[in-house]
């Protein structure tokens, strides 16, 4: 791209986030479920650039709850909350965090990439903090709201395992002991091991999820990317889901070829790791969808030489065959850019019987689609272990009518009661969303 080309690319995305089309699509959509319909590859020499413009909330508004759901603010006034961890005493955990300073500008494509970044309301200095909720007072907000842990590094996912509170920095991942009645943690953090970060860290979020025997540690580390333009070497350790063994420290990849596994969780009763990843960009509004899936252990799943099994992304050369023949198809297509972030399961037993053995999905929205889709938090149901049936919408209204983001959906937890909690990183709230 030319500096005419990035100039078109961000006028096009200031242009499409004034345009108000409606609510973001979804159920009606053939890029859903566990036969999607693949339509054939674009590639244009400008790309699709679409948001919605980030406004925040007015005062008194909130998201629409599904009928039988009730939404109100848990904490608003935040700072970028991202990720979330409700602990069993019914404190909550909310990582307000961002990207990390980034390297000098390489190119006219990591310009576009910044700019458009900046106006969705992302790259801003990062708190690099966690703060802890505790309590809810009668009207639904939390009762008290402290700074739990400081001096982080763009961190994200965190984990409860024993006595020790596990926080996925970028470049790291950290321990804390865990005391249930301190409202900050003030020991020095034990560094568990180094995770792939800088100087390129194009998907920083790193995520934990425990296993079922709480013995290890799922930690998604996201690629260098898009689809490789960085150079394969960039990607060493990079576009996978590694396992750590606690006792020992020890590490391994679980699965590769993931291109941002954003949404973990482990499935309860079978024990098995699911994740929800965001795919390429640049091949059109339809094409391919971000999914779903059970992750095998030992299991490679395409990026970046293929997509949705082993349909081939010719942009990556050379070619490798070879491994595109190993390509796992996927479980469950959540459709096109809808950029999955937060993955639950529902244990609830006070929310409605219907989502019972179901997840819940944040879907942050997308940029890379001539009409918006995702902003919203979904619930996709499960029959014999397996997704079955189209995603329902849980919490929508995220756009407004006139095509502005109100907020935009991304971690997502059930606290101690069984509520539903959301972070919404540009509405600046965590939503707690409990029975009718």
């Amino acid at each position: 791209m030319n500096r005419l080309a990035i100039v078109a690319a961000v006028a096009l995305a200031a242009l499409g986030a004034c345009k108000p089309d409606g609510p973001p699509t979804g159920a009606d959509r053939a890029d859903l479920g566990a036969n999607p319909t693949l339509v054939d590859p674009q590639h244009n020499f400008i790309p699709t650039v679409k948001f919605a413009k980030p406004v925040g909330w007015a005062p008194g508004a909130t998201p629409v709850a599904a009928p039988g759901l009730k939404v109100r603010a848990l904490a608003m006034g935040l700072e970028h909350p991202r990720e979330l961890l409700a602990l069993p005493n019914g404190d909550v955990l909310v990582a307000e965090t961002d990207s990390p300073p980034a390297p000098p500008a390489k190119g006219a494509r990591d310009m576009a990439e910044r700019a458009v970044m900046k106006m969705v309301g992302a790259g801003t200095k990062s708190p690099n903090r966690i703060v802890l909720l505790h309590g809810v007072k009668p009207d639904g907000s939390a009762a008290q709201q402290s700074v739990y842990i400081s001096g982080l590094t763009s961190p994200f996912g965190m984990a409860l395992v024993g006595k020790w509170l596990y926080v996925a920095d970028t470049d790291a991942l950290l321990k804390f002991p865990y005391d249930p009645a301190a409202s900050k943690v003030t020991a020095p953090p034990v560094k568990v091991l180094d995770l792939p970060a800088f100087p390129i860290d194009h998907h920083w979020t790193k995520t934990l999820a425990v296993s079922a025997d709480q013995t290890r540690l799922f930690v998604s580390i996201g690629s260098n990317s898009n689809v490789g333009e960085n150079g394969i070497w960039a990607e060493a350790g990079r576009a996978r889901v590694i396992v750590v063994d606690l006792a020992s420290g020890q590490q391994r990849p679980y699965a590769t070829g993931l291109r941002n596994a954003v949404g973990l969780a482990v499935q309860p009763g079978t024990g098995t790791l699911w994740a929800a990843v965001n795919e390429r960009d640049e091949l059109g509004d339809n094409l391919p969808p971000d999914y779903l899936t059970g992750v095998k252990d030992g299991g490679f799943y395409g990026w970046p030489y293929a997509y949705w099994g082993k349909h081939v992304d010719t942009r990556m050369k050379p070619p490798r065959p070879d491994l595109v023949a190993q390509a796992l198809t996927p479980d469950y297509a959540l459709g096109s850019h809808v950029a999955p972030l937060g993955l639950v399961f529902d244990t609830s037993t006070s929310l409605p019987a219907k989502y019972s053995g179901g997840a819940f999905v944040g879907e942050h929205g997308s940029w890379n689609r001539s009409v918006l889709a995702g902003y919203r938090v979904v619930f996709v149901p499960f029959v014999g272990g397996k997704p079955a049936g189209p995603p329902q919408d849980v919490l929508s209204g995220f756009i407004d009518a006139k095509g502005q983001a109100q907020g935009r959906p991304v971690g997502v937890a059930l606290d101690a009661s069984g509520a539903l909690l959301v972070a919404d990183d540009v509405g600046n709230a965590v939503w707690r969303v409990t029975a009718r």
